[in-house]
């Protein structure tokens, strides 16, 4: 077992431990200070909504951070001369409250006699230290009360003069509680400590828990002294020596290590004074050296930005991995539908329409038999023959019409539905995709179940607007025989069918087929009124408003998917704002040059 000092104990058994660097100056507290809030307020408002793997510890470890900050590191570089907080944590069990009493003289802190005890932390300090924690120094989140209660996020506040000047104890939750709110509040009262004074037992000092905050504790350089409680007096040298091999090779070989021996606790809750002797002369000696207790402070503070600096990377790191997988999710979704979009545009312009009912209905307009087997020999000779053709049948031109409207519907209803379950897929195969999909409310592997309906209303627009190009564009010909012959129906549902195929490579000769043979009809139908370059432009823009139309439909469809990704306000400068503070943090720590905080240094 490792001895306390006889005398007062030094902080280190090396140089005394400097501020964090930039600190020691008259301007460097505020400089450190303004860098450290403006650490805590980038961490503070980085989120990480993005379900990825590993994301929730880097949530936890964010969250602990800004506590840190907040809790500890902030107010204490305020008020650097501010008592020593030396906090009692452990396991379930270990005696920490009879420990804390003992130590005191008189119970101050009631020991949970059923598990999980659920109760407000007590800070116990000598009267004249009581404006350091009255005014929220340490803990600011903690409502300050003078009686214990039930309420964990409320800090019993006891002065009792027994506590030396400069010192105060607070005894912290159970690290292991079963209950979720009492560990996250001990892991918040340690991470707020000077020292921790860390108790353990006999029966539980191996256990996995206690040794991952210990093994923090090395890694932040936080100042640490072991106490193994409860303990049979023949064990003590053979568990001591265990545990001291166990604290050095977890890098806290300097850390202080006492023992308590098991004694009845008395009615007034604590142990006979000689249990925890050693304990109170190593606490009163540590008290009433300014010097060792400064350096004590300074250890873990420095230590502390230090872990906050080199933590910082990590979650700047998994703020940039969010932003990558939000444009990943984005980039699979736009090309779901951009790809649909484009199959619905080359499907109605390759004369993929021109087939079925759209086919049959267009040849009951402009027959087939003879006109067609004419078209083959005589394409020159066409347009006049044409007015007989198509004079007189209105309702043919309806029916083309009706067959067009459906045609398209169900074009693009299958490629919004294809797009639909693609888009899904791809979310899917990630992680964060596939919770956004559970939590999104609705199927986003369907289309919408207002789709159809919109598409109807969207094709029927665009046929509107294709009657309407031909009108316009006919408002000096209207009086003519082939205007009056064809009319303004049997136009519009003509340049449609030419939009159909105005793509494909429509075959002459004996290569004509009936599809193409009846775009090429529709082509002559035109220029027979509107010459051959209207023709072409009325086309084009006919196309243009086809291909605008659904480009809208399939962005209302996008954006079911993109609102959800939208809503988690994936941050794109969040890395950058967290590494720009971290590197002015270390540029403080680091501008007078003085070596980081001794890993692992004693306490005496």
């Amino acid at each position: 077992m490792t001895q306390p000092p006889e005398g007062p104990p030094p902080a280190t058994n090396a140089a005394p431990v400097p501020l964090p660097a930039g600190t020691s100056g008259p301007d460097g507290a505020p400089a450190m200070a303004t860098a450290l809030e403006a650490l805590r307020e980038a961490l503070a408002g980085t989120s990480l909504p993005l379900d990825v793997p590993g994301v929730e510890d880097l949530r936890t470890m964010r969250r602990e951070m800004v506590e840190q900050l907040q809790d500890y590191v902030l107010p204490r570089l305020a008020q650097i001369e501010a008592p020593l907080l030396t906090v009692v944590g452990g396991s379930t069990g270990a005696g920490k409250s009879t420990l804390v009493n003992s130590l005191v003289g008189r119970k101050v802190s009631e020991p949970g006699v059923l598990r999980p005890t659920t109760r407000s932390p007590v800070l116990v300090h000598n009267p004249t230290d009581a404006e350091w924690f009255n005014a929220e120094r340490i803990l600011p989140g903690l409502a300050r009360t003078g009686a214990a209660t039930g309420d964990p996020a409320a800090l019993q506040l006891v002065a009792d003069d027994r506590v030396p000047e400069g010192l105060a104890i607070l005894d912290a939750p159970d690290i292991d509680s079963v209950e979720r709110a009492n560990r996250t509040l001990a892991a918040e009262l340690l991470a707020a400590a000077d020292l921790w004074l860390f108790v353990t037992s006999a029966a539980r000092y191996a256990d996995q828990v206690p040794w991952g905050f210990l093994q923090s504790a090395a890694e932040r350089s936080t100042a640490v002294a072991i106490v193994l409680d409860r303990t049979a007096p023949e064990a003590v040298a053979e568990i001591s020596h265990h545990l001291a091999r166990m604290l050095t090779a977890r890098g806290l070989r300097d850390s202080p290590l006492f023992a308590v021996t098991e004694g009845v606790v008395g009615e007034d809750g604590v142990l006979p004074a000689e249990h925890v002797a050693e304990i109170r002369r190593w606490l009163e000696m540590l008290a009433a050296d300014a010097t060792a207790r400064a350096a004590v402070v300074k250890q873990t503070l420095d230590g502390a930005v230090r872990s906050l600096s080199r933590r910082t990377h990590d979650v700047a790191d998994a703020a940039a991995e969010q932003v990558t997988t939000a444009r990943r999710l984005r980039e699979d979704v736009d090309r779901a539908y951009d790809d649909a979009v484009a199959r619905v545009d080359d499907a109605s312009a390759d004369g993929t329409l021109l087939r079925g009912e759209v086919l049959a209905r267009w040849q009951e307009f402009v027959g087939t038999g003879e006109l067609l087997r004419s078209l083959e020999t005589h394409v020159g000779r066409l347009r006049d023959r044409l007015v007989g053709w198509v004079r007189g049948k209105p309702q043919q031109a309806e029916r083309v019409t009706v067959a067009v409207e459906s045609g398209l519907e169900t074009l693009i209803l299958e490629h919004a539905e294809n797009a639909a379950e693609r888009a899904e897929a791809s979310w899917r195969s990630l992680t964060a995709g596939q919770h956004l999909l559970e939590d999104a409310g609705r199927d986003l592997g369907r289309a919408s179940r207002d789709f159809r309906s919109r598409a109807e209303r969207s094709v029927r627009d665009w046929q509107q607007g294709v009657l309407e190009l031909v009108r316009h564009e006919g408002a000096d010909k209207r009086s003519t025989a082939r205007f009056l012959a064809f009319g303004v129906n049997g136009l519009s549902v003509a340049l449609m069918v030419v939009v159909f195929a105005s793509t494909a490579m429509i075959p002459t000769g004996a290569e004509l087929g009936v599809a193409g043979g009846g775009a090429l009809l529709g082509q002559k139908l035109l220029e027979a009124v509107f010459g051959d370059q209207a023709v072409r432009r009325l086309a084009e823009e006919a196309r243009e408003d086809l291909r605008a139309r659904v480009g809208e439909l399939m962005d209302t469809e996008r954006a079911r998917f993109l609102e959800v990704l939208d809503g988690l306000a994936v941050d794109e400068s969040a890395a950058e704002r967290l590494r720009d503070a971290t590197r002015r943090v270390d540029d403080l720590r680091f501008a007078d040059k003085v070596p980081p905080a001794g890993h692992g240094r004693s306490l005496g």
